[in-house]
């Protein structure tokens, strides 16, 4: 059985602490390193949004106001297909990125 410490501990203890206390993490380049890209049919697309609410990388813009709706910025998406998984549409499909001109 596990015995309670025999000293009281109601004394506070005082840290220093060096540099920032949160940290920020910035998206790297990946646009190098991807292998499929997302490709959108905008005649499908009905503005949902659920693509960039679902995106990770936080890189999807819908402007409901254009006719090319959905806006990626390329340099930061990975490639991870969950924007196509995610659509109810099947708007956006997942096609190798070196298939493209």
């Amino acid at each position: 059985m596990q015995r309670q410490q025999e000293k009281p501990t109601s004394k506070l203890r005082r840290f220093r602490l060096y540099g920032p206390c949160s940290h920020v993490f910035d998206a790297s380049h990946t646009g190098s390193w991807r292998v499929e890209r997302p490709d959108v049919a905008f005649d499908k697309c009905v503005k949902c949004g659920i693509c960039a609410t679902c995106c990770p990388a936080n890189v999807i813009t819908v402007d409901k106001g254009s006719a090319e709706c959905v806006r990626i910025m390329w340099d930061y998406c990975k490639g991870c297909g969950i924007c196509a998984n995610e659509c109810p549409q099947k708007a956006i499909a997942m096609i190798p990125e070196r298939s493209v001109k």
